[in-house]
């Protein structure tokens, strides 16, 4: 399947074929250098993140982050109003009753956290992103149902086409594909 090259190109695609492939895939290319690559596959592969040699995620600690900030303002605010502002005795209970403030704590912290999720998500993922060169490919389309694809940006510092293209077919790469842009 060779092409002339004639439009921009965006990067390479290479279809392996199965997830144990991809992985070992994916070890090969952070070995050689490559660092704006990605892996595709229609289910999380374990261990893919290693492979790739991706960084944790701060995610959990933006969700904690939010969640303390949840409840403390949760807390404070219940407190301000019953205790400061607006203090009633009621029942002889002290103006701090704060186990009558825990449903409302709980609440606020769970949902701040479930936004901060989201949106954190979002972010870190680089979301939404409405166009991605490997959209330029028709084998592509196949990566939701049954297919495992590595895409070689042409950002990456050690791209060259005839050479990124090369290395994919040593390391297993099937219908080696150069992503242009018409």
């Amino acid at each position: 399947m060779d092409r002339v090259v004639t439009g921009q190109v965006k990067g390479v695609l290479a279809r392996f074929d199965d997830p144990g492939s991809l992985h070992k895939a994916a070890v090969k290319i952070r070995e050689a250098g490559f660092s704006k690559f990605d892996c595709h596959s229609p289910f999380p592969i374990h261990g893919m993140d290693a492979a790739m040699g991706l960084k944790r995620s701060p995610l959990g600690w933006i969700v904690g982050l939010a969640a303390i900030v949840g409840t403390t303002s949760a807390l404070a605010l219940q407190w301000w109003t019953s205790s400061v502002d607006y203090p009633l005795v009621i029942s002889g209970k002290p103006f701090f009753s704060f186990q009558a403030y825990v449903p409302v704590t709980f609440a606020l912290g769970v949902l701040l956290s479930a936004f901060a999720a989201l949106i954190a998500m979002l972010a870190l993922n680089g979301l939404p992103r409405l166009f991605h060169p490997v959209f330029y490919s028709r084998q592509f389309e196949k990566v939701t149902d049954d297919a495992f694809f590595v895409s070689i940006e042409a950002e990456d510092p050690l791209f060259e086409v005839d050479k990124t293209r090369a290395f994919l077919e040593a390391i297993g790469g099937k219908n080696v594909e150069v992503l242009q842009k018409s």
